[in-house]
């Protein structure tokens, strides 16, 4: 009887659970057991057993409609210790797991990784994408699991901020979770109609200080101030924190960082800094504006799953499973035009990391362009001569010249 194993790592997001009951259901119904493994790598690494359920159908049913994860999740990371390692691949042949199925980001697809080429011929492993960050290395337009029920919360969030800050006259700086990538960021402000969303990716591979950051925001302030819109939503990536240039993290030595070695970015009060700085800058141009700093994330990641990602967790745990009885392991499961498609580890790894590759924001495509242009955003035209320059010169203190120095 083949063996089954299943294991949820990193955040929560929503269809974990469509994922855990699709693989169940389709396992037993080939014959095997199914284990799912309680709090991911977590026990397993320290040689613990019995922290496992044995699962059948009846354990699963319509669990695929709710949120967060009935094996719980954790980020414990087997790769770190080799000690740890191997402790993660006995304990699983001690279950008799010959196939194991892990859901989550790029640190547990690392972690399935590395754990099959620890394991050798005595383990198949299959990795299910999921992460509300939508950051794995897919094929363009093939979402990760739980970004677009996430999208969609976090957009709801955005629009009733931007009521909120229309009807108080007041102004938001939302920082939205994301590690490293500003999928969510764009992608929820773009659906909302934010004032404005800034994202590590537009400015490419290079750090920046926050003064840089700051100003953007302060140009947006300034632009629809004089446009009569003294109010908005401003999205800041939290992925911009990782960005940020070293000496100005530098006043902030004692970031904690997680167990795969980045920045709590969670931690990191991005808004809170950049508020201060606009703030300053608001008072020389003498504008009063009240701004309210807000982090999004937490409440996108264990709502209950769109019937989009319903259908498409059920179909990948259900690919997972046939994918492995069918002889094939050491890869990422993805469904391209219909179609389970598996991609091999070996496919995914960033050459210069070694680790899982990140997909970041294309900021060549289209649709990026037009997110950037519905965004109010001070750009070098508002600032030549014309109407539109005096409207911005005459909502500050500050005289033309002192204006385009400033934002040059």
């Amino acid at each position: 009887m083949a063996t089954f194993g299943l294991v949820v790592g990193g955040g929560p997001a929503p269809g974990i659970n469509g994922v855990i009951s699709a693989a169940t259901v389709s396992a037993r119904r080939s014959g095997a057991r199914v284990i799912g493994c309680i709090q991911g790598f977590e026990w397993l690494m320290q040689g613990d057993i019995d922290h496992v359920v044995d699962l059948d159908e009846a354990a699963v049913t319509r669990i695929h409609e709710q949120g967060g994860s009935i094996l719980r999740t954790s980020r414990a990371n087997p790769t770190k210790d080799p000690a740890n390692l191997d402790r993660v691949v006995d304990s699983l042949g001690r279950l008799g797991v010959d196939h194991l199925i892990s859901i989550g980001g790029d640190d547990t697809c690392f972690s399935a990784r590395t754990v099959a080429e620890a394991a050798g011929d005595r383990l198949k492993v299959v990795h299910v994408p999921k992460t509300i960050d939508n950051d794995l290395p897919l094929p363009p337009g093939v979402p990760t699991f739980g970004f677009e029920t996430a999208r969609a919360t976090a957009s709801g969030i955005l629009c009733t901020l931007l009521e909120d800050a229309r009807t108080s006259g007041r102004w938001f700086i939302i920082t939205m979770m994301g590690r490293n990538a500003g999928h969510l960021a764009l992608g929820a402000a773009h659906s909302a109609g934010a004032t404005l969303a800034v994202v590590a990716e537009e400015f490419g591979d290079k750090s920046f200080r926050l003064e840089t950051l700051a100003r953007r925001v302060e140009g947006t302030i300034l632009k629809s101030t004089a446009y009569g819109r003294p109010h908005g939503v401003i999205v800041l990536a939290e992925g911009l924190g990782e960005s940020i240039d070293p000496r100005d993290l530098a006043e902030l030595p004692d970031l904690p960082r997680d167990e795969h070695g980045h920045l709590r970015l969670a931690e990191f009060p991005l808004g809170a800094l950049v508020r201060g700085r606009v703030q300053q800058a608001l008072a020389e141009h003498e504008i009063k504006a009240t701004i309210v700093v807000k982090d999004v994330g937490y409440e996108c990641r264990c709502v209950s799953p769109s019937a989009y990602d319903q259908e498409y967790t059920r179909e990948l745990g259900a690919g997972a499973v046939e994918t492995l009885l069918g002889g094939l392991g050491h890869v990422m499961i993805t469904r391209q035009n219909g179609k389970i498609v598996p991609i091999p580890f070996d496919e995914l790894i960033d050459p210069t990391t070694g680790k899982t590759a990140v997909r970041m924001l294309d900021t060549s495509t289209e649709s990026f362009a037009t997110a950037m242009r519905l965004q109010t955003r001070l750009e070098a035209r508002d600032l030549a001569e014309g109407a539109n320059a005096s409207r911005i010169f005459e909502a500050s203190a500050l005289d033309a010249a002192a204006i385009r120095a400033r934002f040059g």
